[in-house]
């Protein structure tokens, strides 16, 4: 019983072939068989590259939304932390009233234990809220970093794309001037997935 080859499996073979012929013909010098594996290979190498740089924004694109969440989610929490800490010192100053206005030694202890129990109170939310609002700016920053990222190399596939786009035409009119641009355009995209990693202060 014979298995059927996946038509992909085909097309990688019959590539090969195309490619060892032009090889072959490129040795035995002919010009025009020379430069259509130089433009085969050119075009290839790109569009390796634009496979990784759209794999790279998609990656990047997804941090920065899980920042940009996670920014959120901790603004949220400054801010019920702030609403805590008005509370406690909203019942602080309260007692604080009281303890002017009281003379009996009992009741005096009674309300400066409480007004010292969310005095300390107080302090303790203001920490946790002052926390979230630090969270708060380093998650936003980390988010802007990644869409940053995401948009070099979102541009890099587009000059990628453009590129192979070229050559291709460049390749079915046999136009040397129109492979020259592509790979000029395909240099663009070299720069803008540089620069998502990081390079020439991306």
């Amino acid at each position: 019983m014979s298995v059927a080859m996946p038509e992909e499996n085909l097309e990688t073979r019959e590539l090969k072939e195309q490619l060892d012929e032009l090889r072959e013909r490129a040795e035995e010098g002919d010009p025009r068989a020379a430069w259509t594996l130089q433009l085969s290979l050119s075009t290839a190498i790109i569009a390796v590259f634009a496979a990784i740089s759209s794999l790279q924004s998609g990656g990047a694109e997804s941090a920065a939304l899980l920042a940009k969440n996670e920014s959120i989610l901790a603004q949220a929490k400054a801010s019920d932390q702030w609403g805590y800490f008005q509370a406690k010192t909203i019942k602080a100053a309260l007692y604080e009233v009281q303890l002017e206005t009281t003379t009996n030694s009992e009741t005096l202890t009674k309300f400066r234990a409480k007004k010292d129990t969310y005095d300390r109170e107080r302090s303790e939310v203001e920490k946790e809220a002052r926390a979230f609002e630090s969270e708060v700016e380093r998650s936003g920053k980390q988010s802007e970093e990644a869409f940053h990222r995401h948009h070099r190399f979102a541009l890099a596939v587009t000059a990628f794309q453009v590129s192979i786009a070229l050559a291709a035409i460049a390749a079915l009119t046999r136009r040397k001037p129109l492979w020259w641009t592509s790979l000029a355009i395909g240099g663009a995209g070299f720069l803008f997935f540089a620069k998502g990693f990081g390079f020439f202060g991306g």
